[in-house]
């Protein structure tokens, strides 16, 4: 899966080998040793480093539900005859898709996929920055695009990236797209950034938005299990970035994450770390003979995720 989709998470995973995610944690612990993939906090990707960037194909299927759960979250905050930039992004995407609905609304862009959300959406004016188009993801960069943005000035820019660390802030694995970025911005009143939690403690390569200069972070909620996850969270937020965690189920609103007023301020309600060594629900391990099994278990589930 990793090879065919370039990243994938731990949910998936699970999902897929129809095991537990701190299974399938340990199981990839496995393949890293052997230099078949790269951990990341809450999925796994190819072998790459800081500079290693999935194209579109492969993000589009990466924490699906989790984007859904965070565009739903971000479009709330966003009110009828407004001004805003919107970056380039599958998460970005996910938002345009709702951001059709709200009548008046001005949208400057440089993603073609954002525009092309929102190319049928009547009361939704779209303007399309310049610059050289990067195939990769469907974003125009270069010079052209930065410039177009120059004496630009909206309310707010809602942004993605690679990673996200309370220490660099909103980082990129591409310099074309990290510039652009900045300049989207520098024309934004304040900026809210949509990052699900498998980029949460990631680094990579460029710095796009300082975390001094982050308005609002839009996540969902790291799994239990997810102490780092959870504490870059608490981290972002001592220092001034307002949280807001979307749920990926049950009952409320659409995804069932919490649904903010628009206009609203998101709350600091923050998942707190767990203590180290809690064992997942249904995870039991007893005494004698039941580690040779597990071995044996876990040696034919990393076997299957190689075949996958």
């Amino acid at each position: 899966m990793v090879r065919a989709n370039g990243a994938v998470s731990l949910r998936e995973l699970a999902r897929v080998v129809q095991t537990s995610e701190v299974t399938v944690r340990r199981d990839v612990r496995a393949l890293e040793a052997e230099g078949l993939l790269d951990r990341r906090h809450g999925g796994a990707v190819l072998p790459g480093g800081f500079t290693r960037e999935s194209g579109f194909p492969q993000k589009s299927h990466l924490a699906t539900a989790e984007k859904t759960a965070i565009a739903d979250v971000a479009a709330s905050l966003v009110e009828e005859g407004e001004a805003i930039v919107v970056g380039a992004g599958t998460t970005t995407q996910e938002l345009a898709r709702r951001l059709a609905r709200v009548p008046g609304l001005t949208v400057v862009t440089n993603s073609l996929l954002v525009a092309q959300a929102l190319a049928h959406a009547n009361r939704v004016e779209v303007v399309m920055t310049g610059g050289t188009l990067r195939g990769s993801n469907y974003a125009l960069v270069g010079s052209g695009a930065e410039q177009s943005l120059q004496g630009l000035r909206v309310s707010r820019a809602f942004l993605s990236g690679s990673g996200l660390t309370a220490e660099r802030g909103l980082s990129t694995s591409n310099m074309l797209s990290a510039s652009v970025d900045r300049a989207l911005v520098q024309a934004a009143a304040e900026v809210v950034v949509l990052a699900d939690h498998t980029k949460l403690g990631s680094d990579t390569m460029f710095q796009t938005v300082p975390t001094d200069v982050i308005t609002r972070l839009v996540t969902d909620e790291p799994p239990a299990h997810d102490e780092r996850a959870a504490t870059e969270l608490q981290a972002l937020a001592d220092q001034g970035v307002q949280i807001a965690v979307a749920g990926t189920g049950g009952a409320g609103a659409p995804g069932g994450g919490e649904q903010l007023p628009s206009g609203a301020r998101p709350r600091r309600d923050l998942p707190l770390p767990v203590q180290r060594g809690r064992m997942a629900a249904g995870q039991f391990r007893g005494p004698g003979g039941t580690m040779a099994a597990e071995t044996l278990e876990r040696t034919a589930r990393v076997a299957d995720m190689r075949r996958r």
